[in-house]
């Protein structure tokens, strides 16, 4: 089973649930047991527990949370303390120095999978995260529930409130910063391009900002895409090929997060991590994404879209399960070097990295059906169409070389795997709520 695209910081809030002590259930302390959390095996036994748990002891999400909720920031002692109480640490079983970190996105698909694996090996996490309305919020509230229940208190706000974010590093030392908020999903942005220049350029930039003048100054490892390649035709994507041709206007506002990641790193020294995550799956994922919206419509009967290039073939997806990304993420967190910035001010060269994160496997998505057909035991009605000219590309294919010689990354979950964990996952989380 898996740890747990990332969520937009764009408005839409909810109120924070109270953060429950790492220790305070009997199934949290009986995991210091583990030698290495970064083994796959250990990784699913512990995630699988934990949905277990999660499934038992949580109530279904409510459907009618759609009004603004009242934020904890102003609580103050109150609200410190949870955050301090979440960034606590523990000896880590792997031998390593345990770092505390501020995840973005925190209550998304990636953020909610990193914080807990974070969690779990030892380090302090606090999560952020805006709980806006790009797809339905219950989801990430329910994520929200499960990461308190394994200690990490996910904090609602938004990545461009400035004073809020200094509030956190005044009450945390941060060593560092999973930047993984963003406005996710290639065709919403023709509905409303706004959001993706607020969430991925204006949030990115409040945050390095920040990051720049806190003392110390923390590494940051952040979300970018495979994306970036855009209209590309060389096969397989590689870190050195150029990215200047965006085929959306998401994608475009992930190309200029990288050159403004470059400007921080360049003037303040910022230690700065890219990663360009192809097609991310699993357990606790986006309903915008074509794995989960295939497996509600499949389920309820509705046909679905299959879209084809124009040479006939169907659009290939290098498909990239969550527990090899997350992998991948504390990789890039473990090797990064100190910021060597203080108080915004540089005093020497800063790491400068980027990252291809995929399984370098691309798969047909008239292949993700009939893997789907298979696990939910339901032949889909399907409609085939030529691919429109909405920001999708015909095929994403990682070059990961980078990420094996420097991260010692290695994707080990194949598409019939990682699906049939989703749909584990799917059945049982609805199926739940529905009878409730």
């Amino acid at each position: 089973m898996s740890l747990i695209d990332t969520t937009p910081s764009t408005p839409g809030k909810f109120k924070s649930e109270k953060c429950t002590p790492y220790s305070a259930h009997p199934f949290y302390r009986n995991l210091r047991f583990q030698s290495s959390l970064l083994k796959l095996t250990v990784w699913s036994s512990s995630f699988l527990g934990l949905i277990l748990l999660f499934f038992l002891i949580s109530s279904p999400p409510s459907s009618h949370h759609h009004g603004r909720r009242s934020t904890e920031i102003d609580v103050g002692t109150k609200w410190e303390t949870k955050v301090r109480t979440s960034a606590e640490t523990r000896a880590r079983a792997d031998g390593g120095k345990p770092l505390r970190v501020l995840v973005t996105g925190a209550a998304g698909f990636v953020g909610t999978h990193v914080a807990l694996a974070l969690k779990l090996r030892g380090d302090g996490v606090v999560g952020l995260d805006s709980f806006n309305h790009y797809y339905d919020p219950e989801l990430k509230i329910a994520r929200q529930k499960f990461l308190a229940n394994a200690g990490v208190c996910v904090i609602e706000g938004d990545i461009n409130d400035e004073k809020l974010l200094k509030r956190l590093f005044d009450v945390v030392h941060f060593t560092h910063v999973v930047h993984l908020a963003a406005q996710a999903g290639v065709r919403y942005a023709m509905e409303n391009p706004g959001s993706y220049v607020k969430s991925n350029v204006a949030g990115f930039v409040n945050l390095l900002e920040v990051c720049k003048s806190a003392d110390p100054q923390p590494a940051i490892v952040w979300a970018s895409s495979s994306s970036v390649y855009g209209t590309n035709t060389k096969v397989p994507f590689s870190e050195k090929d150029r990215t200047d041709h965006p085929a959306s206007l998401y994608a475009a506002t992930k190309k200029a997060g990288e050159a403004i990641a470059h400007t921080y790193n360049h003037i303040y020294g910022l230690s700065i991590t890219g990663l360009r995550f192809f097609t991310v799956y699993g357990p606790w994922g986006r309903p915008d994404m074509a794995y989960f919206f295939f497996t509600k419509d499949i389920l309820k009967g509705k046909e679905i879209t299959i879209y084809e290039t124009s040479r006939g073939e169907s659009v290939a997806r290098d498909f990239t399960y969550i527990d090899d990304v997350v992998k991948g993420c504390l990789a890039a967190l473990d090797t990064a070097n100190k910021s060597t910035g203080s108080g915004g001010k540089k005093r020497g060269p800063a790491q400068l990295r980027i990252f291809n994160l995929g399984n370098t496997k691309p798969v047909p998505v008239s292949r993700l059906v009939s893997i789907l057909e298979e696990h939910l035991k339901v032949n889909a009605r399907k409609k085939v169409l030529p691919l429109p000219s909405n920001g999708d590309v015909e095929f994403t294919h990682a070059n990961i070389s980078l990420a094996q010689t420097e991260l010692g990354y290695r994707p080990t979950i194949d598409l019939e795997t990682g699906m049939k964990q989703f749909v584990w996952w799917y059945l049982n989380y609805y199926d739940r709520s529905r009878k409730n």
